[in-house]
């Protein structure tokens, strides 16, 4: 039950560190979400709390209300941050969410077979606690709340919010001293543009098509968190990352999901710093349609980070710092993997000195030049200019820009005081249109193989020059 009882306050106002700053408001801290415009701040203060605080506190936008009944669980629905192009090729938002409220209508449910659902059907109804045109609050059950991914019209994204209030951690200026000294000090290195031109397409072309299905030979149809094919894939990753030297663990965190794929490089040097590169693995259909490849979606993050294994493998290097690569699962239904690890993480006090999450690197729109996109709101900036420095180095070829598409993996290091960025395809909001379609495969128009080994070597540099290494080969 996240909330016991008549009278509960709730306040969703737009994301800023500062409301940190008053720590009646941060003790009750349940999330930052995205509506597709700007990161909204969802908070259940009490009134004394609220009391103590004036109308000018907030932003004009800020919504306040109270909650009358006991819920079983609150759902965040946001429209992404999408090109207007593609938006006006499907329904309206306000008839996009009309659509989806009827979907998840018990009557409309029953009838549903889909092989991605887990347990009992979406068999109660909702409540609309919070909407605007392109965001939503729900209050819905248990069971509702874990699949409602799979009716979601493709453009928007859910969210569940946790069962009781989360901390926000800022990052400290402590933990942000390695990324400023990599910052001052980072200058071409030969030895790193060699390592990094090692990544081969050729491969990338063959894990994306066994990840997808294209190969006719995997079987897998869907990667969702509930399908097999999520756990053929999981399991594939982690043979490949041990292939490469690696030590891996499955990883459980919710009971029907798939487990994240954990997998560690120790360090050669007595030290606790450790650096992590990250995908999700698990992917989306059309309408939850069991036919769910996710080849940008993001078997092109979860591409990437293997490319960067597979160097770190023919290139024989080690690190002067621990090293993780992770393959979340989870994602698609409200960031579930990584919130899991980033807290067990900080549970740790683990010394993250540098986490970059790569999701959606594939998608080059007709006429548009490569691009690389870095978030515009969630994630830390000393990160963020790093990896955009690294990029005009070694990958000078990619536009480097801000998007508003939010939010990935890194999300929930970044909310626990953890130095994370993402990279992305665009700097802009998305525009595959086949985005969280059961068409996101790889051998199509736009799916750039060439952008992906571009991020990748971002990626791979930002380790080498992050982590340090030596070369054995």
């Amino acid at each position: 039950m996240i909330l016991n009882g008549a009278g509960a306050l709730l306040l969703i106002t737009p994301f800023t560190p500062s409301l940190f700053d008053h720590s009646c408001l941060s003790a009750s801290y349940y999330g930052n979400f995205n509506d597709g415009q700007t990161t909204k701040s969802v908070f259940m203060p009490s009134a004394v709390c609220l009391d103590s605080w004036t109308s000018q506190t907030f932003a004009s936008s800020a919504f306040i209300t109270e909650i009358m009944h006991d819920i079983q669980q609150l759902v965040w629905i946001g429209q992404e941050a999408v090109e207007p192009s593609l938006l006006a090729a499907t329904l309206s938002s306000r008839n996009e969410f009309d659509a989806f409220l009827q979907r998840i209508s018990p009557p409309k449910l029953v009838e549903r077979e889909q092989e991605v659902l887990a347990g009992p059907g979406l068999d109660t109804g909702y409540e609309i606690l919070y909407h605007t045109p392109t965001a939503a609050l729900l209050a819905v059950s248990t069971a509702t709340a874990r699949t409602i991914d799979t009716i979601l019209p493709r453009f928007w994204k859910s969210s569940l919010l946790p069962s009781t209030p989360v901390n926000f951690i800022e990052v400290p200026d402590e933990a942000l001293k390695h990324v400023k000294h990599v910052l001052s000090t980072l200058r071409f290195n030969p030895e790193v543009a060699a390592i990094v031109d090692s990544i081969s397409v050729p491969q990338m072309i063959n894990d994306i098509r066994f990840l997808t299905g294209e190969d006719g030979v995997s079987g897998i149809t869907s990667r969702h968190s509930f399908a097999e094919g999520s756990r053929t894939a999981a399991n594939w990753l982690k043979d490949r990352f041990e292939y490469t030297g690696a030590t891996c663990e499955l990883q459980t965190f919710l009971v029907g999901f798939a487990p994240n794929v954990v997998c560690s490089y120790p360090s050669i040097v007595n030290t606790t710093a450790t650096v992590i590169l990250s995908s999700h693995y698990d992917s989306r259909g059309s309408f939850g349609s069991t036919h769910a490849p996710g080849a940008d979606d993001d078997g092109s993050g979860t591409i990437a980070i293997l490319a960067v294994a597979r160097a770190i493998a023919r290139k024989g290097l080690k690190f002067r710092s621990n090293v993780q690569l992770i393959a979340f699962a989870g994602e698609e239904q409200g960031l579930f993997g990584s919130k899991a690890y980033a807290r067990k993480m900080r549970d740790a006090n683990t010394n993250i000195t540098v986490m970059v999450q790569a999701d959606m690197l594939a998608y080059r729109a007709p006429g548009e030049p490569p691009q690389l996109g870095l978030p515009e709101t969630i994630g830390v900036p000393e990160v963020k200019q790093l990896v955009a420095n690294i990029s005009s180095i070694y990958s000078p070829e990619l536009h480097v820009g801000v998007t508003a598409a939010c939010c990935s993996d890194h999300q929930p290091f970044y909310e626990l005081g953890f130095p994370a960025t993402w990279v992305f395809e665009r700097a802009g909001p998305i525009a595959d249109p086949m985005y969280h379609n059961s068409g996101d495969l790889s051998d199509r128009e736009g799916y750039d193989f060439i952008q992906v080994k571009s991020i990748a070597k971002v990626l791979l540099a930002t380790l080498l020059h992050s982590a340090g290494y030596e070369l054995s080969k």
